[in-house]
């Protein structure tokens, strides 16, 4: 076991880090059947589906180290300094409540380390963590159901993002840059501060949308560089709403941007992985009733037979996905008669915890 949390890490070394919340909240909507404990009626769909996730994960990737993320109830620095910050979400089901804690009793059997802080965000303590491990050259990678993370990535880190139970892809920077039209990760909070994100309610400039926002950005840099060259901003309408709002820009630019230096500290001795007790992870499956997923468990790491190039040509895998943006009718019916023409389909909608 290395010693030392900070020092350096060869390319056969592969951290996961999990967003917790993110993928527990995409399991819990994604299985529309009830699925509950026989013998108490306990809801467990989030459970279900963010372990199946995992054990996926760890199958494909074969990390050396773990850790996960959580929110916390208490409000975030967000939320203080924008009222409206996901206010309009419902509250959280309260049979979706319990399976956070659910989810913490698992990673606990797996002696997987666990992340919250008070004021922050999970994606904030990924941001934190991921910069971390690039200071030590291990490789990363997070998993993730929320496309905010993809501004996370760099050259060692990458984003497994987790769209449903079968269908998954891989973001380097050339994925990213390959969905946002040529711009790289370090543009993706801007994108999205221009744009706005009705997932978090965060208002974005009138009138802008992600095809704008793309082009702006290409043209002038950053969200600075439009404001210094405003008078050059075409067309008129884009450059009015900008004019006008120039404080939603300034406020929606913080809102978006993930922290990347949280008072927390990445501890790889404590997120190496592979030397839990397999006999606890069973006893709480066999209470969770997760009969199928038990002969999946692994009683360490090299039971998935890790190999360091599979893994490493896994994380080089592009995503085998095609983007289309529908923002106006006529994209709408086009999308409705591709759809009608195929023999199956599916979608994904940005939504966070």
């Amino acid at each position: 076991m290395n010693s030392n949390p900070m020092s350096t890490y060869d390319n056969k070394s592969l951290l996961i880090l999990i967003d917790g919340h993110a993928l527990i909240h995409r399991a819990f909507h994604a299985i529309q059947q009830p699925l509950t404990v026989s013998t108490s009626g306990e809801d467990i769909r989030g459970v279900y589906g963010f372990v199946n996730a995992f054990i996926r994960a760890l199958s494909e990737l074969k990390p050396t180290h773990v850790a996960i993320t959580f929110d916390l109830p208490a409000p975030t620095f967000r939320h203080k300094m924008f009222d409206e910050y996901k206010a309009h979400r419902p509250p959280t089901p309260p049979e979706l409540r319990s399976q956070f804690d659910r989810v913490r009793q698992v990673m606990s059997a797996f002696e997987v380390p666990i992340y919250e802080l008070e004021g922050f965000e999970a994606d904030d303590l990924l941001g934190t963590l991921s910069h971390q491990a690039e200071e030590t050259n291990l490789n990363t990678v997070i998993l993730t159901g929320d496309s905010d993370t993809l501004q996370l990535v760099s050259n060692t880190t990458r984003v497994f993002m987790n769209s449903s139970f079968q269908k998954s892809s891989i973001y380097d920077i050339n994925a990213v840059k390959e969905r946002y039209g040529g711009l790289g990760p370090e543009f993706v909070s801007e994108i999205k501060a221009l744009q706005g994100d009705s997932s978090d309610n965060i208002p974005g400039i009138p009138g802008i949308g992600i095809k704008t926002a793309i082009k702006l950005l290409s043209d002038f840099g950053s969200i600075q560089g439009i404001y210094d060259h405003l008078d050059e901003v075409t067309p008129p309408r884009a450059k009015k709403n900008l004019a006008e709002n120039k404080e939603i820009a300034d406020k929606s630019q913080i809102l978006t941007k993930i922290v990347r230096d949280a008072p927390i500290n990445l501890d790889l001795p404590a997120a190496e992985f592979g030397t839990f007790d397999r006999t606890k992870v069973v006893d709480l499956f066999r209470e969770l009733e997760f009969h199928s997923i038990i002969p999946k468990i692994p009683d360490n790491i090299t039971d998935f037979g890790h190999n360091s190039e599979t893994q490493l040509s896994f994380l080089n895998e592009k995503p085998e996905t095609e983007y289309l943006l529908v923002d106006n009718e006529k994209s709408l019916k086009e999308l409705a008669t591709k759809i009608d023409t195929d023999s199956g389909f599916s979608f994904d909608t940005e939504t966070t915890s």
